[in-house]
């Protein structure tokens, strides 16, 4: 069963569009990473399936149900939209958490403590929170959202003024959360840290969603063929190579190896090299949203 689910949604304020017609799906155990740069409406996006906004058009289901037309939608969910979240200053950690608790039903004391130590803030737990440094803020946050044991967890840029272990430690914490079974979506400028364990990362660009590209799945090979631009023309004329572009000298693209042989072969072309290379998501990211 699908845990999150986007259909067509987008927001206009006035006539300015400013995401339009997303769709998209997250399973349960899986994260979807949002990426694209700045403007592109990753954190409108956040809103909308969060409950915050509401979309101009489509809609967002979480288990089944409209997060705006069924408020109980939103028990199963877990989010951190603003960075840091807000908790009340002159509490501390624990206390605030005790509220959050409250709120959304949980009665053990030792979820508290338990979400507290996955997150390295037990030290901090008595203490003020407006002693909190941003990033032990940031993490509490996210300890308050994952209190409640949520299904889906909705995240913008959760490791936003973090320092390097504590990014670390927030990734941990999704990719187990992520083996535990809940649905993760979050939004992200860390594209090499992400796809270390996102299933799946979605490039927004113009407020469309550009590309979906699911990680693990794509193979990717180099080869060396002269002349350059013409092999590259050719592979991309293939209806077995699904995308192909020049680095570096050479050609990387995405098909079937062989049948790319054969062709460039058959049609003359000096063959130096063949072999797979790893996908670059960053590369293959920063060539989608170039000109969107």
């Amino acid at each position: 069963m699908e845990a999150l689910r986007l259909e067509g949604i987008g927001k206009r304020y006035g006539r300015k569009p400013i995401l339009e017609g997303v769709s998209l799906t997250v399973r349960p155990g899986e994260v979807y990473a949002l990426a694209g740069p700045n403007g592109s409406g990753k954190t409108t996006l956040i809103r909308l399936v969060t409950g915050l906004a509401f979309p101009s058009q489509g809609r967002a289901l979480i288990l089944g149900e409209d997060v705006h037309k069924t408020p109980t939608a939103r028990r199963h969910l877990g989010a951190v939209v603003e960075a840091p979240a807000a908790f009340y200053p002159y509490l501390t950690g624990r206390e605030n958490l005790r509220l959050s608790a409250y709120l959304t039903g949980v009665k053990e004391e030792a979820r508290i403590a338990e979400v507290l130590a996955r997150l390295r803030l037990l030290a901090v737990a008595d203490q003020k929170v407006e002693s909190y440094s941003l990033g032990q803020r940031q993490r509490l946050g996210l300890a308050a959202a994952i209190l409640h044991r949520p299904k889906v967890l909705v995240l913008d840029e959760p490791t936003s003024g973090l320092d390097p272990e504590g990014v670390d430690l927030v990734h941990g914490l999704l990719r187990e959360l992520a083996r535990e079974g809940v649905a993760v979506l979050l939004s992200t400028h860390h594209l090499q840290e992400v796809s270390r364990y996102a299933h799946k990362v979605g490039i927004l660009g113009g407020g469309r969603l550009l590309d979906e590209v699911a990680l693990g799945s794509r193979e990717v090979y180099r080869i060396e063929a002269h002349p350059l631009e013409g092999a590259l023309a050719l592979l991309r004329a293939l209806p077995q190579v699904a995308s192909a572009r020049i680095q570096n000298g050479a050609i990387l693209f995405e098909g079937d190896r062989e049948a790319v042989l054969k062709a460039l072969l058959n049609e003359g072309y000096r063959v130096e090299a063949l072999y797979p290379q790893g996908f670059d998501l960053m590369a293959y990211y920063q060539e989608r949203v170039k000109h969107a």
